[in-house]
């Protein structure tokens, strides 16, 4: 059996407002030490790791370890319905097809329970070694997400670069180029306003803004952000879950062309207009070195009995070999009436 009581139920409600959007289905691990989840972002980008310690509840049961399958945008709901003061109590039975949810407000004059199906999910555990990062930044969260919410009105991507200097977040887009350069700062009156910068070599990667701002839903949950950096290595962003865990967001960064990998923009070669060719009028065959006047040709649909009149083409006798001789004449054109029946069509071709 799982039963699990939190004193602080709007901690869990910020963690599942932080990744709902993220992650749509996932299975969450309970076992003797804690309560946990692991989770990619339905592209593979992206991936979600929460722990919360059995320490941090106010009452922690796992008998054996559990897996539970929840509809995270599910969750959310039910738990939007607990105040943010109320005590948030989970419990499932081994093997059960359920889990339930217990909001009892603080001086316990209402309680209220929600049960929810829970869903078989396959999915795979994945080991996160943990590695040595070239640069890591702890900052202020709200100042790192006014920052990724500022950028992605300029660009689609954020290049994050660690040096001597300071972390610099620089864009561009169509409209132009950003650059924002925060400096170590630990000389605060308030320790969660400090930035501090470790570095051990200079590192410059690119992310897409999308996921960056997505991540600093989860700014509510902690004061402070910590953005760990390697070149060969996803980013990531953690925050931590007041004493008890943490929440984190790994990032693998996009690899840009050669050209964009360069210093500065280079400007795209214009290509000249092509010139169109000048039309030459076509000339009419002339007739004994003398040009023929232009003419219109009239294509009339001919009756049977006059389609002995077709134009047909003869050779001017003063040319040899009929070149530059030959011109069109009606022979033994018959006297009409002048008049075009109704459904005779008569196209007009301009001879140019």
């Amino acid at each position: 059996m799982l039963e699990l009581r939190l004193v602080q139920g709007s901690l869990l409600k910020k963690v599942m407002e932080s990744i709902k959007d993220l992650v749509n289905d996932a299975n969450f691990d309970c076992s003797a030490t804690g309560f946990s989840l692991q989770a990619m972002d339905s592209s593979h980008v992206a991936l979600v790791s929460l722990l919360l310690r059995s320490e941090g509840f106010e009452h922690y049961r796992c008998d054996r370890n559990l897996s539970m399958g929840m509809n995270l945008g599910n969750m959310a709901k039910m738990l939007k319905c607990a105040g943010n003061d109320d005590i948030v109590t989970v419990k499932a039975d081994d093997g059960g097809d359920c889990v339930t949810f217990m909001f009892e407000s603080p001086n316990q004059d209402k309680i209220a329970d929600f049960e929810m199906k829970l869903m078989d999910i396959d999915s795979e555990h994945l080991g996160i070694p943990e590695a040595e990062y070239e640069a890591i930044v702890r900052m202020p969260s709200a100042e790192f997400a006014r920052i990724c919410k500022d950028l992605s009105t300029i660009g689609d991507t954020v290049v994050i670069s660690v040096t001597k200097e300071g972390v610099k977040f620089s864009t561009r887009g169509d409209i132009g180029t950003a650059n924002i350069v925060l400096r170590q700062n630990t000389s605060v009156d308030k320790p969660e306003e400090a930035t501090i910068i470790e570095m051990e070599t200079p590192v410059s990667l690119t992310f897409a803004l999308r996921y960056m701002n997505s991540f600093t839903k989860a700014t509510p949950l902690a004061s402070q952000v910590t953005v760990s950096l390697s070149s060969e290595l996803p980013v990531v962003v953690e925050y931590k879950i007041a004493e008890m865990g943490y929440l984190r967001f790994y990032l693998a960064p996009k690899i840009e062309e050669d050209e964009e990998m360069g210093g500065g923009h280079q400007a795209e070669p214009v290509a000249e207009p092509k010139k169109q060719p000048e039309k030459k009028p076509k000339t009419e065959p002339k007739s004994n070195g003398e040009g023929v006047p232009k003419r219109r040709v009239l294509k009339v649909d001919l009756d049977e009995e006059e389609e002995e009149t077709k134009p047909q083409v003869v050779k001017n006798p003063g040319s040899e070999n009929g070149v530059n001789g030959d011109y069109v004449e009606v022979l033994d054109v018959k006297t009409g009436t002048g008049v075009i029946e109704p459904k005779t069509e008569v196209e007009v071709m301009d001879v140019e």
